[in-house]
């Protein structure tokens, strides 16, 4: 059975409460009482613009990383909270960010595309993704149907790219 998200908003406090839940709670970008995942997704966009200029390789080693590492923040912030997938855990939000982007031109235009899909995705929750948040709970479940989210988003963003090839153009960071 799945323990139901808890209504009670997570403080400056829960944040400092230890490393994990720092990182669990992206920095302090899952803290607002609405909208969390928006803002939480926004340090994923940050990471990606800083190194969405290493090679696919590099960069798939640091999602990698990041996800392992979130499995275990979520996990721990969760315990602490006592609830299942707090709105304040927003890691997941920040990897799946970092999902969307793999193997995209990093550009201002595939920066916000990318945002806007995944945030598409993760709210909509289509197929798989819905079975994923339902059914896999802990740290895995919090971090799961963000990735496959991420990799809609992803696929989305690189049809996105082939068929507009301006988004790509549209202040391209990386040259």
């Amino acid at each position: 059975m799945k323990i139901k998200t808890q209504k009670v908003p997570a403080t400056v406090a829960d944040l400092l409460h230890s490393p994990a839940n720092f990182f669990a709670f992206g920095f302090g970008t899952g803290l607002p009482p609405v909208a969390s995942g928006t803002f939480g997704t926004l340090p994923g966009v940050l990471i990606c613009a800083l190194i969405g200029g290493l090679s696919i390789p590099v960069f798939l080693v640091i999602v990698v990383i990041a996800f392992v590492l979130g499995v275990w923040f979520c996990d721990s912030a969760t315990r602490y909270l006592k609830t299942h997938d707090h709105g304040a855990i927003v890691w997941d939000e920040i990897v799946g960010m970092m999902v969307t982007m793999i193997a995209v031109p990093v550009s201002a235009g595939t920066l916000i595309a990318g945002f806007f899909l995944f945030r598409f995705f993760d709210v909509w929750k289509p197929g798989p993704v819905r079975w994923m948040d339902d059914n896999i709970h802990g740290g895995l479940g919090i971090m799961v149907d963000d990735v496959a989210a991420g990799l809609l988003a992803c696929v989305a963003l690189h049809l996105l790219v082939y068929f507009v090839p301006a988004v790509a153009a549209f202040g391209p960071l990386w040259q």
